[in-house]
């Protein structure tokens, strides 16, 4: 039927979501919630609500929920990371050609600084992979 409700609402927070049991098959068919457990994405835990014992059906659609939200969270910082280097080469154009030069005294020191960091760390993780790879640890 077009316009079902889902059984189960995830509203999401920092670490996870806090889980609903959604219920439309009451004498009013109003949309009921019935928060049944909290869920933290990091560490894994479920933690039912109160006194509730969670069915198997439940822990199903939680589990696969959290798989699914690890992947969404894993795709988003990899774009995240994409879109860094987006704004990298912008701001090379913008230092380019755009800039003036106070707007350049006041980003330079921070950029450099960051710029430099990361390099670093890019560098040592790149020769820690090359080493793996060879076979040397």
């Amino acid at each position: 039927m077009p316009g079902e409700l889902p059984k189960y609402y995830f509203r999401v927070r920092e670490n996870g979501a806090a889980v609903f049991r959604v219920d439309t098959e009451n004498r009013q068919r109003r949309i009921e919630m019935d928060q049944i457990a909290v869920v933290n994405i990091r560490n894994g835990e479920v933690k039912p609500q109160g006194d509730r014992v969670l069915s198997q059906g439940d822990i199903d659609t939680i589990q696969t929920w959290m798989e699914e939200r690890t992947a969404l969270l894993a795709q988003r910082d990899i774009d995240d990371i994409h879109r860094a280097v987006d704004y990298l080469n912008i701001t090379t154009q913008w230092v380019q050609s755009k800039a003036s030069d106070e707007q350049l005294e006041d980003v330079t020191d921070a950029l450099l600084l960051a710029m430099h960091d990361l390099r670093s760390v890019l560098v040592r993780k790149k020769a820690d992979r090359l080493m793996k790879d060879r076979g040397d640890t």
